[in-house]
């Protein structure tokens, strides 16, 4: 069994006593980090003025250091080579997914894509300086983001999710602590070691630490997580780990939850207009599927397909199916592979289907991935299980049953054609969906935008707001 050393970074502070073995997540590697709860009294940032050095940096300054440190997040770097070692032991994806992951992860630092994302969901005014948003009668209204003593629990589903959390963290001016997970303990480390080795004093790298501790540890939580210690407490990952970070939450603790989601699709009857359409919408459907083997919470689950239920309807659903099957296993090994295993309770229950009364269909099944084709207009009720490359089809009949089925819980639903777009997605936004996108690119995020139905960089910052009055206006008896 591989077993690896993840160190404790404490504000470019490398530490690296074996205090305590872990085992990852999926039982494939073992690896020894220090005891985080000797080192709770240097962990948080206890003097709020101690984040004054960031505000000595422009904006500009900011963005000069994150495109230095872009081109050196490839597995060139022995740092995140040893972190996509352990990946492959540890993660739900594959090797190639991975490699192909980390080879491309200093793009999230770059400075077209960084100052976009502050440009667009913050506004780099407002980072950069007090900014006038009222001035009438004698009063002058200014407002100013500010950076926050952070702490960011990430998920460990991808690599993608600890760069993206890091460069919000840095274009907002702020203190973070990364609590890396069971399946991903060293990404967020191979990060802080490369910028240390580039810029050890620079203010940025002296605002990260990284550390692993076992989730739900109250020992080291109860004590880290209070108002003198951090503001923000930001959580990605399972129903689980958001509910147990709940209990923290108190005045002057500000939770952002990235929580669980599940995205779906809706393919409408234009889609069966011909054959050739039908396969341009079976690919598309095998990619937000298959994509990264359907680990992450914008892959597609279930698809909804105007069809109808009846015999024909189920047809047309079972044709469709077995093209999306096929179609996903021609995905190019980078982006997509059959799975190592399929889960416990979901092996079951596509082994139970087999003996199931009724016209539930399946196509597939195994570490391939599968169809499952339900009888009627719902799901399986084991649709929350669905993970590598295994989809549920449900027929409809029409396209306000699609609507009605979303809720608060709905992330990404990728439509075909685009021409439904229109016509569906304030119905689907009031019923709770997030984001819409072309069928086939629900896995793809170019585009600085709102995640989870909210703006979490704008979330991350602490808004001030200052006000003047001319001194020939009295207070409080003078009329607004």
């Amino acid at each position: 069994m591989a077993r690896f050393k993840v160190p404790l970074v404490i504000r470019g502070r490398i530490i690296e006593e074996d205090d305590i073995e872990f085992g990852s997540r999926h039982g494939g590697a073992r690896y020894s980090t220090p005891d985080v709860s000797r080192y709770l009294d240097a962990l948080p940032l206890r003097q709020p003025s101690a984040i004054a050095d960031l505000y000595a940096l422009n904006f500009d300054d900011i963005i000069a250091f994150l495109d230095r440190l872009a081109p050196r997040l490839t597995l060139h770097n022995p740092h995140l080579k040893l972190a996509y070692e352990l990946s492959v032991e540890s993660s739900g994806l594959s090797a190639d997914i991975l490699r192909a992951t980390y080879d491309k992860l200093g793009s999230f630092f770059e400075a077209s894509y960084a100052r976009q994302h502050a440009d667009i969901l913050i506004g780099i005014p407002f980072l950069d300086g007090w900014v006038d948003i009222r001035k009438d009668h004698g009063y002058l209204a200014s407002v100013r983001a500010f950076g926050a003593r952070a702490v960011h629990i990430v998920a460990g589903n991808s690599p993608a999710v600890c760069a993206i959390s890091l460069m919000r963290n840095f274009i907002t001016r702020s203190d973070a602590i990364v609590k890396t997970p069971s399946n991903d303990p060293l990404t967020a480390f191979a990060i802080a070691r490369t910028m240390i080795d580039m810029a050890p004093d620079h203010p940025i790298t002296r605002h990260l630490s990284v550390a692993y501790w076992k989730g739900g540890d109250e020992s080291i939580e109860s004590v880290l997580y209070q108002p003198r210690n951090i503001e923000k407490l930001v959580a990605w990952g399972g129903l689980a780990s958001v509910q147990h970070v709940l209990k923290y939450v108190q005045p002057g603790i500000d939770l952002i939850t990235l929580d669980p989601k599940i995205s779906v699709s809706i393919i409408g009857a234009e889609a069966f207009s011909s054959p050739s359409v039908m396969a341009d919408a079976a690919l598309r459907a095998a990619v937000d599927v298959g994509a990264y083997n359907q680990e992450t919470c914008v892959n597609a689950r279930v698809i909804y397909v105007q069809t109808g239920s009846d015999q024909a309807g189920l047809i047309k659903a079972e044709q469709l199916g077995k093209l999306i099957f096929d179609e996903m296993q021609r995905l190019p090994n980078w982006l997509s592979t059959p799975a190592r295993a399929i889960g416990g309770a979901l092996a079951e229950e596509l082994e139970g289907l087999k003996f199931a009364a009724g016209n539930v269909r399946v196509i597939g099944g195994d570490v391939r991935g599968g169809v499952v084709i339900s009888e009627n207009a719902e799901p399986v009720e084991f649709s929350h299980l669905l993970a590598n490359r295994v989809v549920n089809l449900v027929p409809v009949e029409s396209l306000e049953e699609a609507i009605e089925a979303a809720n608060a819980y709905t992330q990404t639903i990728g439509i075909y054609p685009d021409s439904l777009m229109p016509l569906l997605r304030d119905q689907l936004a009031f019923h709770g969906a997030q984001r819409f996108v072309t069928l086939g690119y629900a896995t793809r995020r170019v585009v600085a935008g709102p995640s989870d139905g909210i703006e979490p960089a704008r979330r991350m910052c602490k808004w001030i707001l200052q006000e003047k009055y001319d001194s020939d206006i009295q207070p409080v008896l003078s009329p607004l």
